[in-house]
């Protein structure tokens, strides 16, 4: 018999929903899957809401996070860096958008709904930026507002723009809208 591990769990839900052609699938299937009971896949996650959410994270950094192929030290020019990272991100979502639709959905039903996982999920993402752009803060404020500001390339609801063919066009008009702010209002914020 398999070890049982978490990983092994979200590999099979992944699969799973690759071979149904469904957004989710019931906790039964899984275990049967696994040949283990469904109570067995609690001692893993406390809940199916855990198990989706872990589904979705491992997803995103595999499908996102690991497609924004910035090399940091490349870069002298701290903006020309974020314009870049935020470029790769906003095309590495729309890939995954592209290339995997199920997934996607699943992503959206179970972190993109839920402000504190999204928070979580991106984590890596905002300290990544904060400490490029050297924010000298405990907080990541500055990094989220920078982020809501791209929402419309981010955010599901908007996933139907993302194959227009104005595309790139809109994210550069929306960089030069705040480019220079970005560096000027936030050297002036106080306790930022």
């Amino acid at each position: 018999m398999k070890k049982i591990t978490q990983r092994l769990i979200i590999d099979t839900a992944r699969n799973l929903i690759q071979e149904t052609q469904k957004p989710e699938v019931s906790l039964s299937k899984i275990a049967s899957s696994l040949e283990i009971t469904h109570a067995a896949i609690y001692k893993h996650f406390k809940n199916k809401k855990e198990l989706w959410t872990a589904v979705c994270e491992d997803w995103f950094n595999e499908s996102i996070i690991k497609n924004i192929g910035i090399d940091d030290n490349q870069y002298t020019d701290k903006q020309l860096w974020l314009h870049d990272y935020l470029w790769q991100f906003v095309n590495a979502k729309k890939k995954a958008y592209n290339s995997n639709p199920l997934m996607f959905e699943l992503n959206t039903c179970y972190v993109e709904k839920d402000p504190y996982v999204l928070k979580e999920i991106l984590n890596p993402c905002f300290i990544r930026i904060q400490k490029k752009m050297e924010y000298k803060t405990d907080h990541l404020y500055k990094v989220e507002a920078i982020f809501s500001v791209f929402s419309t390339f981010t955010l599901p609801m908007f996933k139907e723009t993302w194959n227009q063919p104005d595309y790139k066009l809109r994210f550069e008009t929306l960089w030069d809208l705040i480019k220079y702010n970005v560096f000027t209002w936030f050297a002036n914020l106080t306790g930022c």
